[in-house]
């Protein structure tokens, strides 16, 4: 039984709090608790695992955002309060992900209009929100600050930290007690070096979420994998550093030329397959929070973790 292998991990991954309800002075239905695993998803021996937790991909400018998830959500893109309503449901996602695509303009300077945006989001769904800011390093703290204020109480997840920008979304994060995404290319070294920096800045271990970094499938996830792989090993064998949960991304699973050479007629499914297992093959790997764009990914991923718990258990009866 794989319970009696000894795998000489004695460590225990940091837990960390997603949204907040009105108890503890947000307004979110719900909130989530993240990591506390002691082994790698989906082995028995994790009885309260619930499996990943599934975060829908929205925007407020999806004038770059993929073709086909435009054309599947029609008009709801236009208006990231609805779509996020939508996201919550009707599409059935656990979290909501939005990205201010609205900023990355050039020269843009409405701050005023990205704290809007996360109260409207906020307004129209009541589940646990992570937010991605501008990514440019001019307006980083207006905008992060800006977020952060917007949702502050709701313990939101703000992205994305990297080593040579990071000091104006933790400053946000610790402001307002909101976590962190932290995000390396695919190195485990680098993962530890940036949680190293957010902590000696004043991030707490349990507001921080490691981003390895995820190429979709065949385009770079096996390096990916592999990372995740390791730095969940790693931890679980006493590495403090690196004892956070693990959140995935693979955006350019619905870009890949697999994808977009594909007859018109069954395009849809295989972006929504390549974009379910790449999906999968990382939650395999120990990330604990599935990012995806397409509705249609949300419930076969849903379906894959219910029958991997099960088939958990019936081993574990047998």
């Amino acid at each position: 039984m794989v319970s009696d292998v000894n795998f000489g991990w004695s460590s225990t991954i940091v837990k960390v709090i997603l949204g907040a309800t009105k108890t503890n002075g947000g307004t979110r239905r719900l909130s989530y608790q993240i990591g506390g695993g002691t082994t790698l998803p989906f082995l028995e021996g994790t009885p309260d695992f619930s499996g990943p937790l599934i975060a829908f991909e929205i925007c407020d400018d999806p004038q770059n955002w993929s073709s086909i998830v435009r054309n599947y959500c029609q008009d709801i893109v236009n208006d990231c309060g609805e779509w996020a309503h939508a996201a919550d449901s009707v599409y059935g996602a656990d979290m909501i992900r939005l990205y201010l695509t609205s900023t990355r303009q050039r020269n843009f300077s409405d701050i005023a209009s990205v704290g809007k945006t996360v109260e409207s989001v906020l307004s129209k769904t009541s589940l646990p929100l992570i937010i991605e800011g501008s990514n440019e390093s001019t307006i980083d703290s207006e905008v992060f600050l800006k977020c952060g204020e917007a949702g502050e109480g709701e313990r939101l997840l703000l992205g994305t930290a990297e080593a040579g920008r990071y000091r104006s979304i933790a400053a946000a994060a610790m402001a307002y007690n909101h976590s962190v995404i932290a995000q390396s290319p695919i190195d485990v070294n680098l993962a530890k070096q940036l949680n190293i920096l957010l902590k000696e800045i004043g991030v707490a271990r349990d507001h921080i979420v490691i981003d390895p970094y995820t190429g979709s499938l065949g385009y770079g996830f096996e390096y990916s994998y592999s990372a995740m792989e390791r730095i969940r090993f790693a931890a679980l064998k006493g590495d403090a550093d690196l004892a956070m949960p693990v959140i995935c991304s693979a955006i350019d699973s619905l870009t890949v030329k697999e994808v977009r050479d594909a007859e018109p007629a069954i395009q849809d499914d295989i972006a929504v397959q390549w974009e379910f297992t790449t999906g999968l093959a990382a939650a395999a790997a120990g990330a604990e929070i599935i990012c995806v764009r397409h509705p249609r990914t949300i419930p076969l991923l849903r379906k894959a973790f219910t029958n991997l718990k099960s088939e958990k258990t019936d081993m574990g009866g047998q």
